[in-house]
């Protein structure tokens, strides 16, 4: 996700001289100079204004430490699970935290994020974190307490959908299609899908009613997923991603 934030800030017009990637591993960063042309890379955290933390949550506690000699007065972190206390805890007083949690389509400039603010963020900080996160897709204000909900729906919401579209290409193959025949409709139809979605503007339920003709086809594929409970399932299954969400900011690594 680091790596999806760095090229979408050059994408998006930021100077790469601007932009500095820490990364410990010599063979990793080789592999970085031909994908982040311009852009400085680092064994180590330098003096810096700003930062991201972008690692695994067990590493997070010694990024927050080495950040917390650099001068950063701002720091953003796109680290799963780890609360805003132990952010700032571990950053120098008076270092204005903020955390976020985006998705994977930020790896093709379409995420979708939410950005909370900690106790010194002020709205300055929050421009700025937003500025970094809409290199690669949509960006919501939330309190910390939302964040959790938000993993459970846009965090986890891409594995739901490519589930969707799993069974749907399984289903045109039981009604008699070819796998590479259905793998191209649903896809289409997803990504075509989401597009009209967002042009019109439209509430999702009347662009549904606008396709569900009484007593036509449609309306006979909607009254089996009603019947087996597919919005239900869909709810059981939010609310279960953010009660594991909870549970792994309760862990000493949050």
């Amino acid at each position: 996700m680091g790596e999806a934030l760095a090229r979408g800030l050059l994408a998006s017009a930021w100077p790469a001289g601007g932009i500095a990637v820490v990364e410990p591993d010599a063979e990793r960063r080789s592999a970085l100079a031909d994908l982040l042309p311009g852009v400085a890379l680092l064994d180590a955290p330098g003096p810096t204004e700003a930062a991201v933390v972008a690692v695994k949550p067990v590493h997070v506690e010694a990024a927050c430490r080495a950040l917390a000699s650099t001068g950063a007065t701002r720091v953003l972190s796109i680290a799963a699970g780890v609360r805003l206390s132990a952010l700032e805890a571990w950053l120098a007083p008076g270092v204005a935290v903020m955390r976020a949690m985006p998705n994977t389509p930020a790896l093709v400039n379409s995420g979708a994020a939410a950005l909370a603010p900690g106790r010194g963020a002020q709205d300055v900080d929050l421009s700025w974190a937003e500025e970094v996160l809409a290199a690669v897709g949509m960006v919501v204000r939330v309190s910390e307490d939302h964040l959790d909900a938000v993993t459970g729906l846009s965090g986890s919401g891409p594995a739901y959908i490519f589930l969707v579209v799993e069974a749907l290409i399984d289903a045109g193959v039981a009604a008699g299609l070819t796998r590479d025949v259905s793998r191209a409709l649903v896809v289409a139809t997803v990504a075509g899908s989401a597009r009209l979605l967002v042009a019109s503007g439209d509430e999702p339920a009347k662009l549904r009613a606008d396709v569900t003709s009484p007593g036509g086809t449609t309306a006979a594929g909607i009254r089996c997923l009603e019947a087996a409970a597919v919005r239900s399932a869909f709810t059981e299954a939010v609310l279960a991603a953010a009660d594991r969400s909870r549970d792994l900011g309760r862990s000493p690594t949050g």
